[in-house]
C-alpha cells in the first residue's frame, strides 16, 4: 500500500500499511512473512539502488510476483556483523562474485514466487574491519534478462531448512552462495555503505515486528473471547445453586481478558503513532517538523519492537491459561500463537539490543531534549483529563505519577552514560517501564477523545474502563521497575562466570 506508485504501489501512508497489514498477521504470522521480507528488500533497493535496478527488480517486487530476502547472519556471526565473511569480488563488468554462508534466512528458499530477490551483505577486496567495510548487494534466485524476463539460475542454494518452534509456514534457511565458482550480484549504491543503507529500513522492519506481537496477541484475545463466552465451568458468584457458568463471568478470567484486551488497545495505539511519525519524517512541511518526527520514531522504535513483542509472548501464554488444558494440546490452535510469538523478542535486533539502543542511543538524542519534549507531551494530556472530571482526572492522577518515575528513571539513565554497564543492567526494565507508560497515556488520551467525540456511551464506557484497568493495574508497577532499572551494575558483576 504504501510503496512507490511508479512501480505500482499505491502511494499511502505507512500508518495506513500499518493498520492494513494487523488482519494479515494475525491470520498467519509464518505466511505474512514473505510478503514482509519482500516489502523490506524493496524499502533498500528503492531508497538506494540505481534506476536500472529499481525498474528491473521493483515492480514485480510490489505485485509480490517476485518475493525478497534479507541475508545478514552467518554461522559464527549474529548481532556482531563485523564478524561477517562472505566475499564480493569484482568480475569487472560491473557484477560481482559472491561467495559464503548465510544462516537464519526467512523465506530463503520456496516456489510460491518466479524469482527470490536476494539481499546479501558481503565484503569487497581490501574492504575496512569491521561494519564499516560491508556491502550490499542484490543476488537473484535467477538471473533477470535485461527485457526482464528470467535467465538461467544464479550460483546459490537452500542449504538446509531450520526446524523451529513455532512460524512453521515460514522457511528459515540455511543458504550457500558461490559452490560452483560464485553466484553472480549487483552492489546497491556504494561499496562498504551496506550497513548504512540496512539502518535506512531498521525503524519500518522494526516496527513490523513489534506488529506481529499486536497483531499474534490479538488472534489469541480473539479465540480467548470467544471461548470464555462459552466454555462452561463451575458457578459464578449469585448463580443459580445446580447451575454452570460460562467462565467468562468468573473474576480472574476476566482479569486475563482485561490485561489482554488493554495492552493490545496500548500497543496499537504506540505503533501507529511510530508509523505515523514515520510518514510526517518524509512529508511533512517543514525540515524542522521533518526532523522531530525523525527523532521521535528514532526514540519510539525500539519500545515499539520490544515492548510488543515482550507482551506477545505474555498475552498469547495468557491465551493459553484460559483455554486450561484445552490450550495445552493442539486442537484448539492457541498453542501456535505462543509458538509463533516466541521468535518476535528474538529477530530483527534482540530485545536486550533493543533496550540497549534505547539507553544508549536514542536518550541521549539532542542533548535529551527529544525524549524531554515527548514526556513533557505526555504530561499535558493531565490538564485535560482533569478538567473532564471523575475517573477522568483520576487517569491523569495515576498517569503523572507514572511518568515522574520514567522522569526519575530517564534522569538517571543520562547521568549514568559514563559508566555504561551501570545504565544497561537497568535497561530492560527502563523499556519495560517506558512502554508501559506509553501505553497509560494512549489509552487515557483513547478515553478521553471518546468522551469528547460523537460516539455511543457503550464506547464512552469500554475506553474508559480500559483506561481506568490499566491505571489501576499497570501503571502502579512503575515504581518497582524504576528502582530496578536504575539499582545499578553492582551484583550482575559481583560473581565470576565460574560461579553462574
Amino acid at each position: 500500500m504504501d510503496c512507490d506508485p511508479e512501480y505500482g504501489g499505491q502511494g499511502l501512508p505507512y500508518v495506513m500499511h500499518t493498520a492494513a497489514q494487523e488482519p494479515f498477521v494475525s491470520a498467519n504470522m509464518a505466511f505474512n512473512m514473505y510478503q514482509g521480507l519482500t516489502h523490506g528488500a524493496y524499502s533498500a533497493i528503492h531508497a538506494h539502488g540505481s534506476d536500472e535496478q529499481k525498474q528491473k527488480y521493483l515492480p514485480k517486487m510490489v505485485s509480490c510476483e517476485w518475493t525478497g530476502t534479507m541475508n545478514l547472519t552467518e554461522p559464527h556471526c549474529g548481532t556482531d556483523l563485523g564478524l561477517m565473511r562472505t566475499k564480493a569480488v569484482p568480475n569487472g563488468d560491473g557484477s560481482y562474485k559472491i561467495s559464503g554462508q548465510k544462516i537464519f534466512i526467512s523465506a530463503g528458499e520456496h516456489d510460491m514466487a518466479e524469482n527470490i530477490i536476494h539481499l546479501v551483505l558481503a565484503r569487497t577486496p581490501g574492504a575496512p574491519p569491521g561494519t564499516k567495510g560491508i556491502s550490499c548487494f542484490i543476488v537473484p534466485k535467477f538471473l533477470v534478462n535485461d527485457d526482464g524476463s528470467l535467465g538461467e539460475e544464479n550460483d546459490l542454494r537452500c542449504v538446509s531448512i531450520e526446524h523451529k518452534l513455532g512460524i512453521h509456514a515460514s522457511p528459515t534457511c540455511v543458504m550457500a552462495y558461490g559452490d560452483n565458482g560464485g553466484a553472480t550480484g549487483f552492489l546497491i549504491g556504494e561499496e562498504n555503505m551496506g550497513m548504512r543503507y540496512m539502518f535506512t529500513m531498521m525503524n519500518n522492519a522494526r516496527l513490523s515486528v513489534g506488529l506481529e506481537g499486536l497483531s499474534i496477541a490479538e488472534r489469541s484475545y480473539q479465540q480467548s473471547l470467544a471461548y470464555a463466552k462459552e466454555r462452561l465451568q463451575g458457578r459464578a458468584i449469585g448463580s443459580d445453586p445446580g447451575t454452570s457458568s460460562p467462565i467468562i463471568e468468573h473474576a480472574d478470567v476476566r482479569r486475563m481478558l482485561l490485561t489482554m484486551k488493554t495492552h493490545i488497545e496500548a500497543m496499537r495505539g504506540l505503533l501507529y503513532l511510530d508509523a505515523a511519525c514515520l510518514d510526517r519524517a518524509k512529508h511533512d512541511a517543514t525540515d524542522e517538523a521533518r526532523d522531530n518526527a525523525r527523532d521521535l520514531a528514532a526514540l519510539l522504535t525500539p519500545i515499539s519492537k520490544a515492548w510488543s513483542t515482550d507482551l506477545g509472548c505474555e498475552l498469547t501464554g495468557l491465551g493459553v491459561q484460559i483455554f486450561g488444558g484445552m490450550g495445552f494440546v493442539e486442537e484448539t490452535g492457541v498453542a501456535q500463537h505462543l509458538r509463533d510469538a516466541r521468535i518476535a523478542p528474538i529477530y530483527e535486533g534482540t530485545n536486550g539490543i533493543q533496550a540497549i539502543d534505547l539507553v544508549l542511543r536514542k536518550l541521549p538524542l539532542k542533548g535529551g531534549e527529544v525524549v524531554s519534549g515527548f514526556l513533557a507531551h505526555m504530561g499535558s494530556l493531565s490538564a485535560d483529563l482533569e478538567a473532564a472530571g471523575g475517573d477522568y482526572a483520576g487517569l491523569a492522577e495515576a498517569l503523572t505519577e507514572a511518568l515522574a518515575q520514567l522522569q526519575q528513571g530517564t534522569t538517571w539513565m543520562l547521568e549514568n552514560m559514563s559508566e555504561p554497564n551501570e545504565a544497561l543492567a537497568g535497561a530492560t526494565p527502563f523499556l519495560r517501564l517506558f512502554g508501559n507508560v506509553i501505553g497509560g497515556w494512549v489509552l487515557a488520551k483513547s478515553a478521553l477523545a471518546a468522551l469528547n467525540g460523537d460516539y455511543e456511551d457503550s464506547l464512552v464506557q469500554e475506553k474508559l474502563v480500559s483506561a481506568r484497568f490499566f491505571a489501576e493495574q499497570v501503571l502502579p508497577l512503575s515504581s518497582g521497575l524504576r528502582a530496578s532499572a536504575t539499582s545499578g551494575s553492582r551484583d550482575l558483576f559481583a560473581l565470576g562466570a565460574a560461579q553462574f
